[in-house]
């Protein structure tokens, strides 16, 4: 009999290599970090199976799909899953519930490449439970405190540099601003909350009971924190990150404007990345206009365009300074300031980015903040 394996967490937990062969848009509304899609049908075979078997049955809908998938069809796809056993000897394969997709699979891997490859007992379905257990377990049973601090101060440097430390932003794919969106599209949100959970396992076997997690309020970008830990982070103790208000400025300057170009230039070549790059900056300002009001929006977006046409002209990206400074210091950092009043009950600590990364690579001290759990 071909093995069905149902350790969910060893899967998981040791980066086991994955083969999924549900169809491309399955797929694409949800997978597991480094999965690699070799499906068995495609989206319009799939398709054409499912209406069969709503309207004629099972029998037929099976006869119908090994009709679909025969021949250099058949063929192909084989070819496709023993290379990737054959690159990947302790890898396994999982449909979407551990049933008759990833059956034949196994069955025409052995039969036709000789190949014996272990399935997922229950599939994506039973992967996916388990990491949304995960999630919820970790918020209910976990300490947390959240890194706080004005526009710029850096806090997604300081989260790398803890071992205890989760990156939303980079899960998410988005620095978390109206300016955060970046060359690359966001992952879908299962996906999101996907690499969340596996981050979450691998550091709670690691021995951490309490996290650092950048304060991002209820979404990143696109990207919803899931509503178990955005409870646990509404009531969470928050440390706050200073820096001053000249070397966030050269943050910013180099975070979105200068990474920023040399990203879509790398992604789409130095005329059409220029391009995008500027539309892309000249949206996300555009998105503030309301709560900007319209006088001062216009003057900023002047500035920006301005500095855009020196930029391109010159490669020199200085001028954007006259439009970062104004919008951190007359609108972020007033709202930061005021969304720190309302909450100036669970402010632990305040300092700067050693001081802070001190006080939060103490485990005792992260414990202690996070209501008393050990770590």
């Amino acid at each position: 009999m071909l093995a069905a394996l149902s350790d969910h967490r060893h899967l998981l937990l040791n980066g086991v290599p994955l083969m999924d062969v549900r169809a491309p848009v399955e797929f694409a509304q949800g997978a597991f970090p480094g999965a690699v899609n070799r499906p068995l049908m495609d989206d319009g075979e799939r398709q054409q199976v499912g209406t069969c078997y709503k309207h004629k049955g099972q029998d037929a809908a099976i006869a119908l799909g090994h009709q679909l998938v025969s021949g250099a069809t058949k063929q192909a796809r084989i070819a496709a899953w023993a290379q990737f056993a054959q690159t990947h000897p302790g890898g396994v394969l999982y449909c979407f519930r551990g049933g008759l997709r990833s059956q034949i699979v196994q069955q025409w891997l052995k039969s036709e490449a000789g190949i014996d490859y272990p399935r997922v007992q229950g599939g994506y379905k039973a992967l996916r439970g388990f990491l949304i257990d995960t999630l919820e377990v970790a918020s209910a049973q976990c300490g947390f405190v959240l890194l706080g601090g004005l526009t710029g101060t850096g806090k997604t440097e300081v989260i790398a540099q803890l071992s205890h430390g989760l990156d939303l932003e980079g899960f998410a794919n988005h620095r978390g601003s109206s300016f955060g969106q970046r060359v690359s599209s966001q992952p879908s949100q299962i996906d999101f909350e996907n690499r969340l959970a596996i981050d979450l396992l691998i550091k709670r076997n690691r021995g951490h009971g309490a996290f650092v997690i950048e304060d991002e309020g209820r979404h990143v970008g696109s990207c919803s924190v899931p509503l178990a830990l955005r409870l646990r982070l509404e009531q969470a103790p928050i440390v706050c990150l200073d820096d001053g208000f000249d070397v966030r400025v050269e943050r910013i300057l180099h975070d979105y404007v200068v990474q920023q170009r040399a990203d879509f230039v790398a992604a789409h070549g130095e005329a059409v990345g220029g391009d995008l790059f500027a539309v892309r900056l000249l949206e996300s300002l555009d998105k503030l206009a309301k709560r900007l009001g319209g006088d001062r929006h216009r003057a900023l977006r002047a500035t920006l365009l301005a500095a855009l046409a020196r930029q391109r002209d010159q490669a020199d990206p200085t001028h954007h300074r006259g439009w970062i400074a104004p919008l951190l210091r007359d609108y972020y950092d007033p709202m930061y300031a005021y969304q720190q009043r309302q909450r100036a009950d669970r402010i632990v600590f305040e300092g700067d980015r050693q001081a802070v990364l001190d006080y939060l690579s103490a485990s005792a001290c992260v414990a202690s903040a996070a209501g008393g759990r050990a770590v």
